[in-house]
């Protein structure tokens, strides 16, 4: 765990700051959190309610990711990043109390991070930051805290809260992920921006309709946008769409990495798997959100 990057977390029983302590992390009030040893800190606290994704749908989406086939939104969320980051308006918010004459970069929160792939783009786009990697997968974050030597990874359920401090952050990036609008606004500096990446509602649609999986609302981007107005001004909105010639099996790489993998019958996708022919065209279709925090 980062130095830079543990002194802008805070425990998640108590909200007090946490220290490193040998192979944990500790507040002053005694509650410790242990070191994985893969990279991450576990602070999830009790039970979750939240599945996090599975080793198998980690190692599709991985498998799918390396291949290429969503650059075009990696590409997308790094480049609004980067943006958001060389902007000066982080130079008049001041540094937290103990950090004068330290080095204190940019804190780049990636909340539902999965494997860190788009983290790890965005913190290639801007050299100066570092990046958290949060999720409630462990199989996710075992890849996670390894994505770039810049970024750290947690253990968390961002909906029960994250573990970060009070206006830490300087960019929030939310892709393909739940979201928790009060802890994105409490943990965003005032010069900050939550970057919220959805999918359209012909994203992925031809595979929907063979296969029988998840639609996507039509009105997704704009219920997200209604329950984030209360905290967040929305500034812009980018939608972006490109098509694909996908072999058979990346096909089921990109099911299996996804929230139909929970909701499809295994025999029903494998069946409809084997019956598509050995390209298939696929559309990818997302929207990339930009909010400031009121």
């Amino acid at each position: 765990m980062r130095a830079d990057v543990l002194s802008r977390l805070r425990c998640p029983v108590c909200a007090d700051p946490l220290d490193a302590a040998d192979r944990s992390v500790r507040c002053p009030r005694g509650h410790s959190f242990d070191l994985a040893r893969q990279g991450y800190v576990n602070l999830l606290t009790g039970q979750t309610r939240h599945r996090g994704d599975s080793a198998e749908m980690v190692a599709a989406r991985e498998e799918f990711l390396l291949a290429g086939h969503y650059d075009p939104i990696t590409g997308l969320v790094a480049g609004a990043a980067a943006r958001e980051l060389a902007g000066d308006g982080g130079a008049a918010y001041p540094e937290p109390a103990g950090a004068a004459g330290a080095a204190y970069p940019d804190l780049v929160v990636d909340a539902g991070a999965g494997t860190g792939r788009y983290l790890g783009a965005v913190l290639d786009a801007a050299p100066a930051a570092v990046g958290l990697a949060l999720d409630v997968s462990k199989p996710a974050l075992r890849r996670a805290a390894r994505a770039h030597p810049r970024a750290s990874a947690a253990l968390a359920d961002t909906w029960r809260g994250l573990p970060v401090a009070d206006r830490a952050a300087r960019l929030v990036l939310n892709v393909f992920a739940p979201r928790n609008g009060p802890e994105f606004h409490r943990v965003l500096r005032p010069d900050g921006t939550l970057l919220v990446l959805t999918p359209a509602a012909d994203h992925l649609g031809a595979l929907v309709d063979r296969l029988r999986l998840l639609r996507v609302d039509p009105d997704k981007a704009d219920r997200t946008a209604d329950r984030l107005a209360d905290r967040f001004d929305l500034v812009r909105r980018d939608p972006h769409r490109y098509d694909l010639d996908l072999p058979r099996e990346a096909v089921g790489a990109l099911v299996g990495m996804g929230p139909s993998a929970w909701h499809t019958d295994p025999e029903a996708l494998a069946a409809g798997l084997r019956r598509l022919p050995d390209r298939v065209p696929v559309t990818v279709s997302v929207e990339l959100a930009s909010y400031r925090p009121r």
